[in-house]
């Protein structure tokens, strides 16, 4: 008792005040001035305002963060579409419909096309993770032991990542989430491009931007919470190398913008700052993962965020009912509007096709079709405001023309070089006068955009990459078809006859060219080409071609070559994408024969072709009702079947393999889609096949993957002696963290392989509840 009362004698107490009077005093004043921000806060939540403000006056830091506020709300309370003028703006608020973000990504990067990577697992996540709120995304999640400094956020072309942090920036300047952080200071990359050859110090680059936080003489940022936002790695032309380059801890010493960011980045200048950065999957890996604390995703919209952003973007309720039926009925459409930006091209064409379209007439189902409807509409918008023109003028006037002969040249050229934003020197290569630009995004302001950076030096993009994709294969297919000159064979200058035999030859060659391609950068661009080979779609175009039209011939051999090009040995991805392919011929024979064995229960009789089973996947794949439960019993019990039917297993959540004549081979390939970081696999049946030793073996090296998320393994009767009892038992202890149910019934361990068992079980860290 009396040792505890010296312990809180009045004595040490006094003591221990002296020692915070003397070392604390910052302390105190940071915490004054946070108490300071809470009653602002709930003043201005009272509608206190005056008063607010009064108290505020008396902290010149409160007040120059009251300035940045005020700076950064007018700069993202409205977003444009094409230049930034009066009258072009819209509502951030009114319009923003919320994205679905995840947690617990990695920055591994697929280098896949995008729209690949939507169509062949589209919404379905590869593991459990956290679905976060855009105001949460620097909230450490339950079980994290560290709090977050560094956030990667990535996703898509046009899925709504600029969008997200101008939110994001503007719910903080209209003070309604993260007040706890004193100064947000947002960037993107396209305007830091521009600083390549400049030369800040940490103070000065902020002062440089941000004139609020000069004028207030802030030069000691270790005293405030600060948030950088750096939107658009993917965009960066700056020469970021983690590896060589110079350290910086002084926020005043001078240096090039690229190791100013580096080291912000890594944590040597400013370490208690936190940075948010942005980036398309492809540009994620700049960035190495150790100076990353979370990743995250943005998905887009979910399926009832789509109806909410229609409902939203379209006034007339009937109108919006029949848009989102018809995007229900193509898979195509209904993948693709997943990404924001498609949705508001969707709702562009729509709108004015149901205001135009003849009765009985059809709404475009294909991407070709609603690219021509997108460029069309925007050329009759540009005819009609722009030059004056009426309704029923002409669509393609000499003007219009070289118009989009210049745009189309630029996306071409540009896509060939993997460039989503250009700049002047790119536009002058492409033969594009410079003074015109302003004309081409005056007038085709929701096709090609101009920004202006710091020092008003202006920018240039498509506003999305579909865009670029599809004017790249308009202008290659309008160049073959008004000159003879295949753009597509380098070598190729001269004009050749455009008879059947060389016109044949030109989508031929554009096929094999994409097949070619491992990541299937050319997929849309050759969908878009393929599409444009209709005769229905060139009606679309008439007077922009000046020649007549493909035969009918031509197209009916174009789809008995992509479906030849099927029967090959191609990998499931780019069998799907030639599925993509017929659907823009408008050929979906392969899809109907096989919904027919299905419907007739006859499909496990049938000996499908590769073409076939890759229609079954893409069939399985687009089910509303999904995949999550798959047997293969239901198609084929074989190995065959299995092998074919891989993208499937890779998308479900349960597997039923029982009793299919499944080999080595077939642990093989499983083994991999357990250790890949898209397989979503929790639970699998192999019961009952002759996998012996050597393929539980091979099985075992996908089940010790740390990537491995399987949650139940059945592996009865499958002549599994002790020799393959060890293998198991290393799989599970290495990767113990989700495994609960095991079951090894019907098999042959011996003494070895039982007590084995018997230690797996005693085994603190291995989490199985059930062992068979």
């Amino acid at each position: 008792m009396q040792n505890h009362l010296n312990a809180e004698s009045p004595e040490s107490q006094r003591e221990d005040v002296k020692i915070l009077d003397s070392e604390d005093e910052e302390q105190r004043r940071i915490i004054g001035e946070a108490l300071l921000q809470i009653t602002v806060y709930f003043l201005r939540t009272m509608k206190l305002e005056d008063l607010a403000a009064c108290l505020e006056s008396k902290n010149p830091y409160s007040g120059c963060r009251c300035e940045l506020k005020s700076t950064l709300k007018k700069k993202f309370e409205c977003v444009f579409e094409g230049i930034a003028k009066p009258g072009n703006a819209t509502n951030l608020n009114k319009i923003y419909t919320e994205l679905c973000i995840t947690e617990g990504g990695t920055g591994v990067v697929n280098t896949e096309h995008e729209v690949r990577q939507l169509e062949m697992f589209s919404w379905k996540p590869n593991r459990p993770e956290t679905t976060i709120r855009c105001e949460d995304i620097f909230k450490a999640s339950t079980g994290r032991d560290k709090p977050i400094r560094t956030v990667l956020t990535k996703g898509v072309a046009g899925i709504g990542k600029t969008f997200l942090t101008q939110k994001f920036t503007l719910d903080w300047a209209e003070d309604k989430t993260n007040q706890d952080i004193q100064f947000m200071f947002p960037f993107s990359f396209r305007e830091l491009n521009l600083l390549r050859d400049k030369k800040f110090s940490l103070v000065g680059f902020i002062h440089h931007f941000f004139t609020e936080i000069k004028e207030a003489g802030i030069c000691n940022f270790k005293k405030f919470k600060v948030l950088f936002i750096f939107d658009g790695l993917d965009e960066c032309r700056l020469p970021l190398n983690f590896h060589i380059t110079e350290i910086l801890t002084d926020v005043t010493e001078s240096t090039s913008v690229d190791v100013l960011l580096t080291n912000l980045i890594r944590g040597k200048l400013l370490p208690s700052a936190h940075i948010w950065i942005t980036t398309r999957p492809a540009a994620a890996n700049q960035i190495p993962a150790d100076y990353i604390d979370v990743v995250t995703e943005v998905r887009g919209f979910t399926d009832p965020k789509k109806e909410e952003y229609f409902r939203k973007r379209l006034r007339d309720k009937e109108e919006a009912n029949t848009i989102i039926s018809h995007i229900k009925t193509s898979r195509s459409l209904h993948i693709m509007c997943h990404i924001p930006i498609f949705c508001w091209i969707t709702a562009t064409v729509l709108e004015r096709v149901l205001k135009t379209k003849p009765a009985g007439g059809k709404l475009p189902k294909t991407l070709t079709e609603m690219y021509i409807h997108f460029l069309v509409v925007q050329t009759k918008v540009k005819n009609i405001k722009h030059d004056g023109g009426a309704e029923t003028d002409p669509l393609w006037s000499l003007k219009s023309k070289k118009m989009i002969e210049a745009l189309g040249k630029l996306a071409f050229q540009q896509l060939q070089k993997g460039n989503l934003i250009f700049y002047e020197s790119d536009l002058t290569e492409c033969g594009i006068n410079v003074r015109e630009a302003s004309v081409y995004s005056g007038v085709f302001t929701q096709i090609f955009k101009e920004e202006r950076g710091l020092y008003q030096e202006k920018v240039y993009c498509f506003v999305h990459l579909s865009i670029q994709e599809f004017l790249a294969a308009l202008h290659v297919h309008l160049t073959f078809t008004n000159s003879g000159i295949n753009l597509l064979k380098e070598e190729e200058t001269a004009s050749v006859q455009t008879d059947e035999s060389s016109v044949r030859h030109f989508y031929q060659s554009a096929v094999d060219k994409a097949l070619k391609s491992p990541n299937g950068h050319l997929d849309l661009f050759l969908r878009f080409l393929l599409g444009l080979s209709l005769q229905t779609n060139q009606d679309l175009l008439q007077g922009l071609l000046t020649q007549k039209g493909i035969s009918s011939q031509i197209n009916q051999d174009m789809v008995k070559y992509v479906k030849e090009r099927m029967n090959d040995t191609l990998s499931p991805e780019k069998s799907i994408h030639l599925l993509h392919c017929l659907n823009e011929l408008n050929d979906d024979s392969i899809v109907k024969e096989v919904q027919h064995h299905l419907s007739s229960g006859h499909l496990f009789k049938v000996d499908l072709s590769p073409a076939q089973w890759s229609a079954l996947v893409f069939i399985l794949l687009s089910s509303e009702t999904g995949v999550d439960e798959f047997d293969l019993r239901k198609y084929s019990a074989s190995e065959e079947a299995l092998l074919q039917l891989l993208p499937v297993v890779t998308a479900c959540k349960k597997a039923q393999l029982s009793g299919c004549n499944l080999t080595e081979r077939s642990c093989e390939a499983l083994s991999s889609i357990l250790s890949s970081q898209s397989s979503r696999l929790r639970e699998l049946d192999m019961s009952n096949n002759n996998l012996q030793d050597s393929g539980v073996k091979v099985l075992c090296v996908g089940l010790g993957s740390p990537h491995c998320m399987l949650e139940t393994l059945r592996l009865s009767g499958c002549q599994i002696t002790g020799t393959g009892f060890p293998s198991l038992d290393t799989a599970v202890c290495s990767n113990p963290s989700y495994l609960k149910e095991l079951d090894l019934s019907y098999n042959h361990p011996g003494d070895s392989g039982m007590k084995l068992l018997s230690d797996l079980k005693k085994d603190p860290h291995v989490k199985l509840e059930i062992l068979w």
